[in-house]
């Protein structure tokens, strides 16, 4: 252990040299990671698609649980005269499993209506009224019980048209945080939450442009070559609730009452959904349209980046009508051999994207295991006596993460599809002399036993603040950098290390998941847990080689959001002005 410790002590310059260079370019992307139109039926639905989920520990006010649904994808602030909205006939919901068994524990439901107060004019607000004004009724259910109404008439505020129809007595004649202090609705009931339906900033960011360009990312690009992001300055729909931790936690605890800060019984998964009525029947007349049916699944998310760069163009439609608790079992084969692999192994693609040659997944770890596409991985493991008492011991879930020719259920699959344990292998290096398969430091356990596409959060883990020094966009990879080099957390005892409340353990809206997970696709939290890169030799001095410098230090260029985050609920930024500038940004 204390050879282990001294080797990485002695590594910590060039990881931490390499981890802030890495933050250096802030303007710059390559990914989309959302669920931006990432399917081809629900891109010809946009109001109810969803675009992105969010679930964090509430920076402001620790006890509760912020979790963000957005809808309605790429809003364009001057999209007027009829502006985007939530819409009608479209069951809204986030659905929260926090015991381990399938199906929802909590369900929330919201519908949406929308009336003209005005209709002699084609402005969407004159005057004082507002015409497409929304209201919402917000509903829970428990345990799949009855929904009962928690808000039975919430308000969404307009659209942030310009400062004439927000500010002056000729539109609504006050500002728009005013409209969205007022639309903050505090649920009736037992439950404590807080909710906000609206329009927001988006928050996500990605250079867009480039990455559908088949890959062509621009980061340090000039001229037609400089990176955009091609969601900044424009906006989303929300569907944001702040809850109680006691609310959420399947007895009913508060989060004083967890005895560690990886506590198990504080895990829960989060993901968001849209329905719409089986049948639509289009009127003659200019009348609307007519709704009937039972409601049937459109759209979903849970993990980002699943449904765009996971699960291929024939199965997207079929991803988003199922639930995470019936999904085809052969969904889990694009975890295994994720497609994006083959673009990180130059043996196969990794020459067609240079820009991805920082990210080359391990072909020779420890002179013995290979993760690319279709190799081994550790799988000749399987069933021996070095994985005993491990995760991947048969008797525990080797037979799940020990797969012949698929590689990546050892890492790509856990995070995707059931959340880590804190068990070995899934501890940090620190401490492991060596031995990926020994305890390290724990760092991660958002492990519930069931399989399907959610996004977990362990609700025990303390917070980070934004103003913590330490507080980075690389989430949870931030932490185990932090447990690997700082000689505060270079022990193997269980502490809390900065961002461990970042991506994949929920997500935050700061967390560049785009990022995260294209370094999770090279191969990095292989590396965390000791199976290093290609070029460090097995009982070497230093395992901060040049191969995981370069994967510490990638850049995806658009790094950040492009306006600031608020310090208290619901945290995204107001929707942009229609009256802006927003071609120059």
């Amino acid at each position: 252990m204390k050879k282990s410790t001294k080797l990485v002590l002695g590594a910590s310059c060039v990881l931490a040299t390499a981890l802030t260079l890495s933050y250096v370019d802030t303007q710059n992307s390559l990914l989309q990671a959302s669920s931006h139109r990432e399917a081809p039926l629900i891109s010809n639905d946009p109001l109810a698609d969803n675009t992105d989920l969010y679930a964090f520990r509430s920076p402001d006010d620790t006890n509760k649980v912020t979790i963000i649904a957005n809808y309605v994808p790429m809003e364009l602030p001057q999209g007027g005269p009829n502006y985007y909205s939530f819409g009608t006939n479209i069951r809204y919901e986030i659905h929260i499993e926090n015991n381990g068994t399938t199906g929802d524990d909590i369900t929330y439901r919201f519908t949406f209506n929308k009336v003209n107060q005005d209709t002699t004019t084609f402005f969407d607000i004159r005057l004082g009224q507002e015409n497409n004004k929304t209201t919402y009724i917000a509903e829970k259910s428990v345990n799949g019980g009855a929904f009962t109404t928690i808000v039975g008439s919430g308000i969404v505020p307009p659209p942030n048209i310009g400062p004439r129809s927000i500010s002056t007595p000729v539109g609504l004649n006050t500002t728009y945080p005013a409209l969205v202090a007022a639309a903050i609705a505090n649920a009736t009931g037992t439950g404590g939450e807080k909710i906000f339906c609206g329009p927001i900033d988006d928050p996500f960011f990605a250079d867009l442009g480039g990455i559908f360009d088949l890959g062509q990312t621009r980061a340090g690009g000039t001229g037609t070559n400089t990176p955009r992001d091609g969601v900044g300055h424009k906006n989303v729909h929300t569907i944001a609730l702040q809850i109680p931790i006691s609310t959420l936690q399947k007895n009913g605890l508060a989060v004083s009452s967890a005895t560690n800060i990886l506590d198990s019984r504080f895990i829960i998964g989060v993901w968001a959904s849209a329905s719409r009525p089986a049948t639509r029947t289009l009127n003659t007349g200019g009348s609307n349209p007519t709704d009937a049916g039972t409601y049937v699944q459109v759209s979903r998310i849970g993990m980002p980046l699943t449904n765009e760069a996971i699960i291929p163009i024939g199965s997207k439609d079929v991803w988003n009508s199922r639930t995470p608790y019936n999904e085809i079992a052969y969904h889990e084969t694009y975890f295994c051999n994720p497609e994006l692999g083959l673009y990180m192994d130059d043996s196969q693609f990794g020459t067609a994207i240079p820009a991805l040659s920082a990210l080359r997944t391990q072909s020779n770890s420890l002179q013995a295991y290979d993760f690319r596409n279709g190799k081994p991985g550790l799988f000749p493991l399987k069933g021996t006596a070095a994985v005993a008492g491990t995760a991947l011991d048969n008797a525990a879930f080797g037979n799940y993460l020990l797969r012949a020719n698929s590689p990546r259920s050892v890492d790509l699959l856990p995070i995707f599809h059931t959340g880590v344990p804190n068990l070995k292998p899934y501890q940090l290096a620190s401490g492991k002399a060596g031995n990926p398969l020994a305890a390290g430091k724990p760092f991660i356990n958002n492990f519930l036993p069931l399989f399907g596409d959610m996004l977990r959060l362990n609700m025990a883990v303390p917070v980070t603040q934004r103003n913590d020094p330490n507080f980075s966009s690389e989430g949870l990879l931030a932490a185990a950098v932090l447990g690997l080099t700082n000689p505060t957390y270079t022990n193997i005892n269980m502490q809390f290390i900065p961002n461990m409340d970042g991506f994949p353990n929920g997500r935050r809206l700061e967390d560049d998941v785009t990022r995260i997970e294209l370094q999770a696709v090279g191969g990095v939290v292989l590396a965390a847990i000791g199976l290093w890169y290609d070029d460090y030799t097995a009982g070497g001095p230093n395992p901060v080689t040049p191969k995981l410098g370069a994967v510490l230090g990638y850049s995806t260029g658009v790094q950040y959001n492009d306006t600031t985050f608020k310090a208290n609920f619901p945290y995204a930024q107001n929707p942009w002005s229609g009256y802006a500038n927003h071609s120059g940004q």
